[in-house]
């Protein structure tokens, strides 16, 4: 993340046709400045350099007099990860006194993985104005991407082909939950082009995020994508085997089926104790072992092993395993605390627009959180380089 100057940010300030600047004379309006962080995302003019936007500044450069209070600086921040720009831009918000005037200050670094998008449309800047870009510019931004730089879910296929994607389903389900719907209405795109501009095409073929999110058959593509599911009648592996599948397809329909699967597998109990009016309790709340299993999905390593995710239900707990240990700026001390990077960032934001996931980032405080209500002990989680193992006992 680029750290601009005193003098840096003053030379910005000051210049008013930039196209590297938005001014917000407060908060109030989020859809614009969310407007501008995906615009600086996008990096239409290919500058490279960060956008910046000052809250607490009039049109023309003057203070506001904005108290810029800890309540705005979380706010603004909360716009990295809020799900409405997608894929989440890299960015931070500092409290800046510049000239004298008291600022919020949002710098936004170029994205690597534009078109960035706002509730679907993708912004630019141009000039000094926002605007939602043309398809020619929405084009460029889709090949800007060098595929050299690319995560694996955005690299392409060797040998796949359209006719490998249900593309019906991408045309049924996943467009009007990921592209506004006036954007829709007025489109005269191709597939083709629909796809590449939804990042499913790299250049012109399918890239494995296609695959997993809406390939016919993605195990023909990634041997290891699906999910292991054993209910084992004890406490070893060793132990009778109640139940197992192999859960495969499409992200979405194996997340679908794992749902089903945690519905059938837990039990409720009737709690008896004095005083208690026959409180109902699951041994295991089924919203933290959903946000457990997606995120195992979502930042397991699809590269390199054929090893699945593995969903071991025990009788005195369930253990969920990934393969891949913490990636890029997760480590075990931040692990659950907000922290967030994508080692698939594409598969994460599809599966956000199917309603896989309401937040990023939120997943693993949310099932804690699910845990500690129901009166579960608190998670376990074992790192190591090659995988990350989170063990849950029943509640107690």
């Amino acid at each position: 993340m680029a750290v601009l100057t005193t003098e840096e940010l003053e030379a910005l300030l000051a210049d008013l046709e930039s196209d590297r600047v938005e001014r917000k004379r407060s908060g109030a309006d989020r859809s614009s400045i969310r407007k501008g962080i995906c615009a600086f995302a996008n990096d239409l003019a290919g500058s490279g350099k960060a956008g910046v936007i000052f809250v607490g500044v009039e049109d023309k450069g003057h203070c506001a007099e904005l108290p810029i209070t800890d309540e705005l600086l979380r706010t603004l921040a909360q716009m990295r990860s809020d799900g409405n720009i997608l894929p989440p831009p890299s960015m931070a918000v500092q409290k800046r006194v510049i000239n004298g005037c008291e600022a919020a200050v949002v710098v936004v670094e170029p994205s690597r993985e534009t078109p960035v998008r706002y509730q679907g449309r993708v912004w630019v800047k141009v000039g000094p104005t926002l605007q939602v870009a043309l398809p020619e510019e929405e084009r460029r931004l889709a090949e800007r991407r060098r595929a050299a730089d690319l995560p694996f879910d955005l690299r392409v296929v060797p040998d796949a082909a359209l006719a490998d994607l249900d593309t019906d389903f991408f045309r049924r389900e996943y467009l009007p939950r990921a592209v506004a719907p006036d954007v829709l209405e007025q489109n005269r795109r191709t597939l083709e082009q629909q796809l590449a501009s939804l990042r499913f095409l790299t250049g012109s073929r399918p890239n494995y995020g296609a695959i997993l999110i809406i390939g016919k058959d993605p195990q023909r593509w990634v041997p290891g994508a699906y999910v292991q599911f054993l209910r084992v009648d004890g406490g070893k592996l060793t132990d009778p085997i109640r139940d197992q599948k192999q859960i495969s397809g499409p992200l979405s329909q194996v997340s679908s089926r794992l749902d089903e699967i945690f519905e059938i597998n837990i039990s409720t109990a009737t709690d008896v104790r004095a005083g208690a009016r026959d409180v109902r309790r699951p041994d295991y709340p089924v919203v933290a072992l959903q946000q457990l299993v997606r995120n195992a999905l979502i930042h397991r390593s699809y590269e390199g092993t054929n090893a699945p995710v593995r969903v071991y239900w025990f009788s005195d707990r369930v253990e969920i395993q990934s393969p891949g240990g913490l990636y890029g700026q997760v480590n075990p001390g931040n692990f659950g605390k907000g922290a967030t990077d994508y080692r698939n960032p594409l598969i994460a934001e599809a599966l956000f627009h199917l309603g896989y996931v309401q937040k990023f980032g939120l997943g693993i405080p949310l099932a804690q959180e699910e845990l500690t209500k129901n009166g579960n002990p608190p998670p376990d989680f074992l790192f190591e380089p090659n995988a990350v193992l989170v063990i849950v006992e029943p509640a107690r």
